[in-house]
């Protein structure tokens, strides 16, 4: 079964009432499905094909995808791009995070990744990876990046050589699609891609133990392309405790609080 039809079948089912806060441990054999309240909205750039989203220093640090990609610096209140850098023409954008004073990205099938300079985006380094990027993130220790396949893989933030791997299950089966990914409180939270499902996984097991349900954030979309223009973009603050989501060029960045579970 397809990642999303795999999804919809768990909105579909029942699951057991859990503590109001999302952070809960789920009962066994029990995933909890969350719903969500729109808390504010921002202008976002509907030219941008969103591929990673980060919040730091009180911007938005964004990666773009289709040619050119980009990786740029954004102000929250009006979507204005302060700065931007455009990759080579060669290359697709994908998945963004910062690490200390590096911003770091991936391109789809080109097998390279690049570091960048926090403060100005300046060009610092490229490495090399297997297979395909699509998101990443990191905990205190390491970098987190998905590849399209039901794995997440652990990469040295120094060296940027790959140390681990977990493999991705939701119920026991194996997930795939994993694009773009955030971390909060401990877990990683993973955009499925072409679904309006946000996923937490769990990264010391991989388990999903926990699942966003975005089908109502933007009902309309009759102007969006139905196949590109997908949820994609997750960024957390930290210190204010603000969760953002916007989509594949979606004219509107969203602040969101999770509410259920159901």
């Amino acid at each position: 079964m397809r990642a999303a039809g795999l999804i919809l079948a768990l909105l579909l089912t029942p699951v057991a009432a859990l503590a109001q806060s999302w952070t809960a441990t789920p009962a066994p054999g029990t995933v909890p499905v969350y719903g969500f309240e729109v808390v504010r909205r921002y202008p976002h750039d509907p030219g941008a094909f969103t591929q990673g989203l980060a919040f730091r220093n009180g911007e938005l640090l964004e990666s773009t995808g289709n040619y050119p990609s980009s990786v740029r610096r954004v102000r929250l209140s009006d979507g204005a791009v302060l700065q931007r850098r455009e990759l080579d023409s060669a290359y697709f954008g994908e998945g963004l995070t910062t690490f200390g004073d590096r911003v770091l990205t991936l391109t789809w099938k080109g097998g390279k990744g690049f570091v960048w300079s926090l403060d100005d985006l300046e060009p610092l380094a490229e490495f090399a990876y297997a297979g395909e990027g699509w998101g990443l993130t990191h905990d205190t220790e390491r970098l987190i990046l998905s590849d399209g396949t039901p794995t997440l893989r652990f990469l040295d933030p120094q060296t940027l050589t790959e140390t681990g791997r977990v493999p991705v299950t939701l119920r026991g089966q194996p997930l795939a699609r994993l694009n773009e990914l955030e971390w909060v409180d401990g877990q990683v939270l993973a955009n499925v891609w072409q679904t309006d499902i946000i996923v937490r996984i769990d990264p010391t097991t991989g388990r999903v133990n926990g699942i966003i349900d975005l089908t109502e954030l933007m009902p309309d979309r009759s102007d969006l392309d139905p196949t590109d223009a997908v949820l994609n973009g997750i960024a957390w603050d930290a210190d204010g405790r603000r969760l953002f989501v916007t989509g594949k060029n979606w004219p509107t960045l969203f602040e969101i609080r999770l509410t259920g579970p159901r």
